[in-house]
């Protein structure tokens, strides 16, 4: 990549190989927790991976023994005598529906996103992980809905929609309202991960997923992402047929369809 590096201050983005971006959350001495600087970072990264055919593939990792904590409470203590906290409206513009767009933001970009969770993935960190397309976890990671611990209610940013589709409702449940770890073992035994590994193998198992996504056309790694999005919830078989249907439709005319299928004709024979 020869374009310049955005720089950010709480994050750290690379083109890590040809066509694979890695950003890491870069606010180790808190284990990664979310403030509104990395919020503003994050909204600035997702305008450029969305502009940007060139990164097919994100990473999303963190810097040290985090990956992260969620929401900077220090710095919700710090302004809860400030207008932020003077009443719901207010709270819910200025702090909630921010906080929320990392999850939209992560899944309105064409880029599938695998997380790579290093360490722990609680609260907001935990949703982000749920918002990714794979989700890699280290030996020593692990997961907390903590919002039901702080006196807030277990639902929030996108964990009573993500969570159940990915474990079912009553895992869901059970995680949601109880507040407690799920370690790495536990999460890949209920389908919360696809893997887990070593820490020292975290990067290359991530990188190995990216791998085999960008040697897939562009459109087809676009459209697969979001046809998972909009067919979890179709209303019926037809719906999500006709959408496919048209998904392929569009691929058989993009130009890499025939040349492919050459390809698998020619090993074949």
């Amino acid at each position: 990549m020869h374009r310049p590096k955005p720089a950010f201050n709480t994050l750290i983005f690379e083109e890590k190989e040809p066509s694979i971006g890695l950003v890491t959350i870069n606010r180790p001495e808190t284990l990664g927790a979310i403030n509104l600087e990395m919020i503003d970072d994050f909204q600035e990264l997702f305008g450029l991976l969305t502009r940007d055919d060139s990164i097919r593939v994100l990473i999303i990792t963190g810097k040290g023994r985090g990956f992260s904590s969620g929401a900077d409470l220090n710095d919700a203590a710090r302004h809860s005598h400030t207008e932020v906290f003077s009443d719901p409206e207010t709270f819910l513009r200025l702090i909630q529906q921010r906080y929320s767009s990392l999850v939209t933001g992560l899944r309105n970009i064409p880029q599938p996103v695998i997380a790579a969770i290093n360490g722990a993935a609680a609260g907001g960190g935990f949703c982000m992980a749920l918002a990714s397309d794979i989700r890699i976890a280290s030996e020593s990671a692990y997961f907390v809905a903590s919002f039901i611990n702080i006196g807030l209610s277990g639902g929030e940013l996108g964990s009573s929609y993500l969570l159940p589709r990915l474990v079912g409702l009553s895992r869901a449940a059970d995680i949601l309202c109880t507040g407690r770890k799920v370690d790495a073992r536990e999460a890949e035994k209920i389908g919360l991960v696809s893997a887990v590994v070593p820490a020292e193998n975290l990067l290359e198992t991530a990188l190995a997923y990216a791998r085999m996504m960008t040697d897939k056309s562009v459109g087809g790694l676009k459209l697969t992402k979001r046809v998972l999005d909009r067919n979890i919830d179709a209303p019926s078989l037809e719906a999500a047929l006709e959408l496919e249907n048209r998904n392929q439709a569009m691929m058989v005319f993009s130009g890499e369809f025939f040349t492919l299928i050459r390809n698998v004709i020619d090993k074949q024979g």
